[in-house]
């Protein structure tokens, strides 16, 4: 029965991230538009535009080869599996253990490479030009997010996430390390998100857009794939900032079903704070050139080694 019981909570919880990502892109809008003076769309009018892309016949290029057809569904699982891993609303999930942050980087990274070649594969421009930026941008995204992992592992003694945020619980204390992590972790999930300033998911701008040109070939259900893991990306991210820097409400190991329904209910409140800051954030700043990027980002990868040198230079004394 125990082992029943665990099945359905991890079930629960792949289902909560694949439900919520839609909505967490519809509140950040709602939010942005609100903030703008405007009457905005409404908050479940992405899982609208999911349905009717699913209903949308596929059109494909003469020469698209099973590379193209494969890599949404791809991405999609990669993604979904990266997103179902951090722990959202409790940390003892029957599959917790393999919650890795080094895991869930490597899962993100694939991800990213399949995206990428996708983009190349029907040989157009805007294709090859969002897949260059791609390649370019996480050159040093994944070296900054490594070290970001790597001031986290030293604080906690170690890169799983149950344990990470069991010590955070149980050691609530202010570290230099630990802020520089946080805005290095920001940083990289802007990045990687193509939300503002590295990029505009609401515009179709061929001088600087990037993950819009490497899906700009795509209709159909594929689309509506490849959009769905662009959302669970965003919530993703959300949900690491907060089981690492924000654990409070996760229930722990053997809780019961009153413990996972308030750490549930948190979780939605974390997120929504959360897509609060990123709307205010988003529209208090302007986007910045492409060729910026690159240094936008290598300040993430300097504060991580920073807070890495930090914690080195505190143990030695």
């Amino acid at each position: 029965m125990a082992m029943i019981f665990e099945f359905v909570v991890q079930g629960a919880q792949m289902i909560l991230v694949l439900a919520l990502a839609p909505l967490l892109i519809g509140f950040i809008r709602k939010v942005k538009a609100q903030l703008l003076r405007r009457r905005g769309p409404s908050i479940f009018q992405p899982y609208r535009d999911l349905l009717r892309l699913m209903r949308k016949e596929v059109v494909l290029a003469d020469n698209a080869s099973w590379l193209f057809r494969s890599a949404p569904y791809i991405i999609f699982g990669a993604t979904w599996v990266a997103a179902s891993l951090v722990p959202t609303f409790g940390t003892g999930l029957m599959f917790n253990w393999s919650a890795d942050l080094i895991a869930v980087t490597a899962l993100l990274g694939s991800a990213r490479f399949f995206l990428a070649l996708a983009g190349m594969d029907v040989g157009t421009s805007f294709g090859g030009i969002g897949s260059s930026r791609e390649t370019m941008f996480a050159s040093i995204a994944e070296p900054a997010m490594i070290m970001i992992v790597f001031v986290v592992a030293l604080i906690d003694g170690s890169t799983q996430l149950t344990e990470i945020a069991a010590h955070m619980l149980a050691h609530v204390e202010l570290r230099v390390s630990l802020g520089l992590a946080l805005i290095g972790l920001v940083i990289v999930a802007i990045a990687e998100n193509g939300r503002i300033p590295v990029d505009n998911p609401a515009t179709h701008l061929e001088l600087t857009m990037v993950h819009e040109a490497m899906v700009l070939e795509y209709s159909g259900r594929h689309l509506a794939v490849i959009e769905l893991a662009a959302a669970m990306k965003l919530l993703l991210y959300f949900s690491l900032v907060a089981c690492i820097f924000v654990p409070w409400g996760l229930a722990p190991h053997g809780a019961d079903f009153g413990a996972m329904t308030f750490g549930a209910a948190a979780y939605v409140i974390k997120l929504a704070v959360g897509g609060f800051l990123l709307a205010l954030f988003e529209i208090s700043t302007a986007k910045m050139r492409v060729f910026r990027v690159p240094d936008f980002l290598g300040a993430a990868l300097m504060l991580g080694l920073l807070g890495t040198l930090l914690l080195f230079v505190s143990r030695s004394l």
